[in-house]
């Protein structure tokens, strides 16, 4: 997996400091991936805090893209029918918190506007109706479900994997589907976790069998088995909740310092349950709303290390980073405690994490060495297969299944 470098369109960045807990998931679920069905009357949910506390004017628009996410060579008209960009109206200030913020909240698709087409979208807020100031971007995938898709975990047949990783094994049946030639016009991505910085795409099939699709060869959709996500829960500033050491209370801020977090490498496996390394914002105080109510504190994480890792840099990482590898969550090593140090500000709620190294020459992030991979670790698997027609100018989504490790060997 890759830390990119940011660019002017990259997909799930905060561009701005005062923004935080951004949230899209679908209406109702908010541990699920923001992925509906077109014409369906399915919708998403926007929420995000600004921690300047005042009332700004956000905009967003939805921009479609092709399968790697360059932009779709189409006009907002041809995959939007009504305001192709509309203003956030609904806020709350925060109360009971020590951090001030507001809280802003939208549904989408709604009365202003509809997708009239399946595809990625990369969904842009921004500031007075300039899409140049960008706060944040979130990737939204919207599927018009034609192709059947049908699959299962296993272990690799090879012996230095077997024990450590997962492959994913699938079929893609297009009946129903006008293709001339599936290997130019069909494309397929897969995810583990609903994590895009690891996806495998490229992919060719195995096998074509009149219109169905076989993705089983060898070498092909494997992926390491990593371990159950690590966790913390922050639901409570006045409690000791799991994994919390102790709190610091000041006048206008709250630290909480988490246990120690040593590698586990060498650490058996043993299943226990995640959320695959989401979180979400929650409150153990009954009568309150998470949304304006929940707080803020600088969280402490330590990890344990002899030695610093040669060559690489330490980072924590999941949804609660973005997924990405920055200074914001880059942990110092602190040679008098053997220990890598960092914080993170964080709402109140239940989060999952893991730690990983940076390669400092290719980039490369690597949780083998912090987290280790175990063949039985549960995780999910979300198979995207995208089709362009004959002289088409954009890539559709037509199918979208998650298999999970535990349940579909």
């Amino acid at each position: 997996m890759l830390c990119a470098q940011v660019t002017a369109i990259t997909p799930d960045h905060v561009y701005r400091e005062n923004i935080r807990t951004v949230k899209l998931t679908p209406q109702g679920t908010p541990l699920a991936y923001p992925l509906i069905a077109l014409d369906q009357g399915s919708k998403v949910e926007l929420s995000f805090d600004d921690l300047d506390a005042d009332v700004k004017n956000y905009y967003y628009t939805l921009v479609l893209c092709n399968a790697d996410w360059t932009p779709a060579n189409l006009t907002p008209f041809d995959y939007l029918r009504g305001f192709t960009e509309n203003r956030i109206v609904d806020y709350h200030y925060s109360s009971v918190a020590l951090q001030r913020y507001t809280h802003y909240r939208a549904e989408l698709p709604n009365g202003d506007f509809t997708i009239t087409r399946p595809g990625n979208y990369l969904l842009k807020v921004y500031l007075d109706n300039d899409t140049s100031q960008l706060a944040f971007t979130r990737r939204l995938l919207v599927v018009n479900n034609k192709a059947v898709i049908q699959g299962r975990i296993e272990q690799p047949i090879n012996p230095k994997l077997f024990r450590s990783h997962q492959k994913v094994n699938f079929s893609v049946s297009l009946k129903g589907v006008q293709v001339s030639n599936a290997l130019s016009q069909v494309k397929v991505c897969i995810l583990q976790n609903y994590r895009w910085d690891n996806a495998i795409t490229g992919i060719r099939p195995t096998f074509l069998k009149g219109d169905v699709l076989e993705y089983n060869a060898e070498n092909d959709c494997v992926f390491p088995g990593t371990k159950e996500w690590r966790w913390i829960d922050l639901q409570s500033f006045r409690l000791q909740t799991e994994r919390v050491d102790h709190i610091d209370y000041g006048k206008r801020s709250t630290d909480v310092y988490a246990l120690p977090d040593p590698q586990r490498v060498t650490i058996r496996y043993l299943y226990l349950k995640d959320i695959n390394g989401h979180y979400y914002p929650s409150m153990l105080e009954t009568g309150y709303n998470p949304d304006y109510e929940g707080d803020y504190a600088t969280v402490h994480f330590t990890f344990p290390a002899e030695t610093p890792y040669a060559g690489s840099d330490l980072y924590i990482f999941g949804e609660l980073t973005n997924y990405e590898c920055n200074e914001s969550n880059k942990l110092t090593y602190n040679a008098a405690r053997h220990a890598y140090e960092g914080t993170l500000l964080l709402k109140q709620g239940y989060y999952n994490y893991v730690y990983g190294t940076v390669d400092q020459a290719s980039g490369k992030l690597n949780t083998t060495n912090t987290e280790g991979n175990w063949w039985e670790t549960e995780n999910d698997y979300t198979i995207l297969v995208y089709f362009r027609p004959l002289g088409g100018r954009a890539d559709e989504l037509i199918g979208a299944q998650t298999l999970n490790s535990l349940q579909n060997r």
